[in-house]
């Protein structure tokens, strides 16, 4: 404005200025929000900033920290896959994509992610111990799915139990391992422990087609045609 005033270059600065200070006011407060554990507001106030500070890699990582609170990973997950690109090196964002997603049962993309991280880091101890989990636990599942096709069921059993003892934290592994037991059992015209371990599956899972199909194969077996 110095360098060269004119009416319509001030009106624009004096608006500009204007929003710049209504912007960092909601700052102070989403920070305040977040403080005090009030993530709804936070997400609700960081929404607002970031519709005009599209490019903020720590806003983002903000309001991904704040769906992680309020239980929404699937939203957390794209904040922070922005974040990987926008901020050059971030090693945080890609290992908490990793955890995310492993979290959520999908070993596959998690072991995409934190090999993302090591690429920009070797050393982030992290990331490796991260890695080394994932990597054990992709392995044994994909061996145990090769058992299957191969109908080597038994050795398939074997394998899925070492997939619970491998990860006996995150629930999802366990429940995934038991349906797919059920479903060698079923195949191995074990129908009693077969009814019994779908039934377990169930409970957790009402709407799990596998765990009803091998249940109902396995009903077939014991000629109980109503069930």
């Amino acid at each position: 404005l110095k360098s060269n005033p004119s009416n319509n270059e001030e009106k624009e600065a004096q608006t500009q200025l204007t929003k710049s200070d209504e912007l960092q006011r909601l700052h102070s407060q989403a920070l305040s929000a977040y403080q005090q554990e009030d993530y709804e507001a936070a997400i609700s106030l960081l929404d607002e900033i970031l519709a005009v500070c599209v490019w903020d890699a720590e806003l983002r990582e903000l309001r991904a920290e704040c769906y992680i609170k309020e239980g929404e990973p699937s939203k957390a997950i794209s904040d922070l896959k922005a974040a990987a690109k926008l901020k050059n090196d971030n090693t945080e964002a890609f290992y908490k994509i990793s955890r995310i997603y492993y979290q959520l049962g999908d070993h596959e993309l998690s072991l995409s992610e934190v090999r993302e991280c090591l690429k920009l880091d070797q050393d982030h101890k992290q990331c490796f111990s991260l890695y080394k989990q994932v990597k054990k636990l992709n392995k044994q599942i994909e061996s145990a799915e090769e058992l299957i096709r191969e109908g080597r069921y038994e050795d398939a059993i074997n394998k899925y139990d070492s997939v619970m003892k491998t990860e006996p934290e995150v629930p999802v592994y366990a429940t995934r391992a038991k349906e797919r037991i059920c479903h060698c059992l079923s195949k191995n015209q074990q129908a009693t422990e077969a009814i019994k371990l779908c039934t377990e599956v169930l409970q957790l899972e009402p709407t799990n087609v596998n765990a009803l199909k091998d249940r109902a194969e396995a009903y077939l077996l014991e000629d109980m045609y109503e069930e």
